[in-house]
This record gives C-alpha cells, structure tokens and sequence, in this order.
C-alpha cells in the first residue's frame, strides 16, 4: 500500500505523466455525453437502456451528494467517439417522465477557472478596499447639528 501511494505521488510530480493523463482524459471525454435533468428515481441501468441504441455504454456515472442523493445529473461514457453524436440526437428525449438535457462533456482544464468577481450590493453601501481613512471634518464629532455647549457644574444648575 505503501509503495503504491509513492509511485501515484511521483507520477504527479512527473510533468509527462501529467500531459499524458490529460490527454487520457480529454480522450475519454470526447467519447462521454453529458445528461442533465436525469430523475432522481433513475438508475444506472435505465439510463444505460435508453442509450443503448447509439452505441456500446462503457460507464455511466450518476452524480450524488454528500447524503447519497442523487443531484439529477449524469455521465455517459461510450467506447466509441461516434456515439456520442448519436447520443446527441437524444436531446430533449423524455426518461422517466423528464425531458433530458444532453450535450458533450466538456473537459475541465486545471487552473482555468474563471473568475466571477461579487456584484456590488447596493443595500451595503459603499466599502473601501484600501486602509481605513478617517472621514473628512465636515460634521462635527458630537453629532448632527449639536454645537458643544458649556454646562454648568452640578451644584450650579437645579434642572441639570
């Protein structure tokens, strides 16, 4: 067990490796479909069923969460690249009840994850991103319109 974590932690280092599973994966994705809007009662063979006719299924993979649940979509992999455009002609076809949703995979590169940057909330008001400035002397620190007053000392003034 051991020696088979040290030769997976060396092939990562190995920049070669690294190309050919990519390559290995964008292969195998061009021989997967995706499927979206899969019933949440469905099962792996029933999909496979249903894209039967478009070529030999190699895998079909049904995403789940944490709990098991399934999330309502799924991956189709064929061992032909030819299946997949058969498959595509399944788009909008009903399982289930369900019309489903079937494009290509599309294969995910490491590091290019693009980045959404948050949309201003316009009930937050403004935030700085730099160092706190204090605010400009235009009010004055004892509050909207209120002048420092002199008041008297407590033995002077009854109604204090």
């Amino acid at each position: 067990m051991q020696a088979k974590v040290e030769k997976e932690m060396s092939s990562a280092e190995d920049p070669l490796t690294a190309a050919a599973s990519q390559a290995n994966k964008e292969e195998l994705d061009a021989r997967s479909v995706f499927v979206g809007n899969v019933d949440y009662s469905c099962t792996p063979e029933e999909v496979q069923q249903h894209f039967q006719a478009c070529g030999t299924v190699n895998r079909i993979t049904i995403r789940t969460d944490k709990f098991g649940q399934p999330k309502g979509y799924a991956y189709v992999e064929f061992l032909e690249v030819e299946a997949v455009q058969e498959a595509l002609l399944l788009n909008e076809s009903e399982l289930h009840g369900r019309q489903l949703k079937v494009t290509s995979k599309r294969t995910n590169v490491p590091g290019m994850k693009q980045f959404r940057g948050r949309r201003p909330n316009p009930y937050m008001g403004f935030r700085a991103r730099g160092p706190y400035m204090p605010p400009p002397f235009m009010f004055s620190p004892y509050g909207y319109g209120k002048v420092p007053r002199f008041r008297a000392p407590m033995r002077y003034n009854p109604y204090y």
